[in-house]
């Protein structure tokens, strides 16, 4: 049978492209489409209208990427994505695990109930109680404040004073406060590390001047070598099976004692400076890996059906 694959991205970046291609070189048929394009429709025999696809559903949902806008919007869209996998649909990364990751505040509560190790965050609504734990915190340790809902290090906010709290108008009212890592800089460094199926595809160093190493902020990428490859890939694996992710880019952070710390776990990272140092293709591991689990799928769904009709044919 050949494998329909839906892309689910809201811009048509080399990234979505080279997936789509790589998929279609083994095989699949592929659509890429917005999620803002996809409609619930009660006509529809299976509750949903995918343009290009007459009434059908795909065999796999592959998420590249979902476009800011309302709470409205991104929660309908969250919702179509729910909505495939009531109908048994794999989704890659599914809509919880898309939620795990995109709220900051629940990625900490789900990295410290798996017990691993993750920076001490708080979470807070209004400034008054950001004030609260700023205030007991700061004479230790400096603190990090992140939007809640953010990408590529926009916005984040290095705080040592109470002053440096910002208004509530400029958080919409949530402070994610986190103790701040202290490491050796500059130059400073972290890790990027992709996994996918459960295995570790590639990582990568990131070195910058700036704290905040994110390549799009001059950081530069570098291969990792040395003893610590095989922490960092235990870690990074257990902080994506603690999201429930099917594929992801884990953050690790290595403190001045060289204690790594998660620092976040992205559901629809991007790979284009890891691929710049990696010899392993990642468009064409993911395409791989989800070709394979769709595969297996299907051979173990065979398998149950001969279970259980072999008996009446004997």
């Amino acid at each position: 049978m050949i494998p329909r694959i839906l892309i689910v991205s809201d811009v048509s970046d080399a990234r979505a492209k080279g997936l789509a291609a790589r998929l279609e070189r083994r095989g699949a048929v592929v659509a890429t489409v917005p999620l803002a394009a996809i409609a619930f429709d009660t006509g529809s025999p299976s509750g949903l209208s995918i343009p290009g696809f007459d009434g059908a559903l795909p065999d796999a949902v592959l998420v590249r990427s979902i476009a800011a806008g309302s709470f409205e919007a991104v929660t309908r869209r969250l919702g179509v994505l729910h909505a495939f996998g009531k109908l048994s649909i794999p989704v890659w990364n599914s809509a919880q695990a898309i939620e795990r990751c995109v709220d900051k505040s629940m990625t900490t509560f789900l990295l410290k109930d798996a017990g691993l190790s993750t920076p001490p965050t708080f979470a807070v609504e209004g400034r008054a109680m950001a004030e609260v734990i700023a205030g007991r915190e700061l004479p230790f340790t400096p603190l990090v404040l992140k939007p809640l809902f953010g990408a590529q290090g926009r916005g984040i906010r290095l705080i040592e004073t109470l002053s440096d709290l910002p208004a509530e108008d400029e958080v919409n009212g949530v402070y994610y406060l986190q103790h701040y890592v202290p490491r050796p800089g500059p130059p400073f460094r972290d890790f990027r590390v992709f996994v996918c199926a459960g295995e570790v595809l590639a990582m990568m160093s990131r070195r910058g001047d700036d704290w905040i190493t994110n390549v799009n902020r001059g950081a530069v990428p570098e291969q990792v070598s040395g003893h610590g490859e095989t922490e960092l890939a235990a870690l990074a694996k257990a902080a994506a099976a603690a999201m429930s992710a099917d594929f992801a880019g884990v953050d690790i952070v290595p403190a001045a004692d060289g204690k790594l710390f998660v620092l976040e776990v992205n559901s629809m990272p991007a790979w284009s400076g890891l691929q710049s140092v990696v010899a392993v293709n990642i468009a064409d591991a993911i395409a791989d890996a989800l070709l394979k689990f769709l595969a297996d799928r299907t051979e173990a769904a065979a398998a149950r059906a001969y279970r259980l009709t072999a008996p009446a044919n004997s």
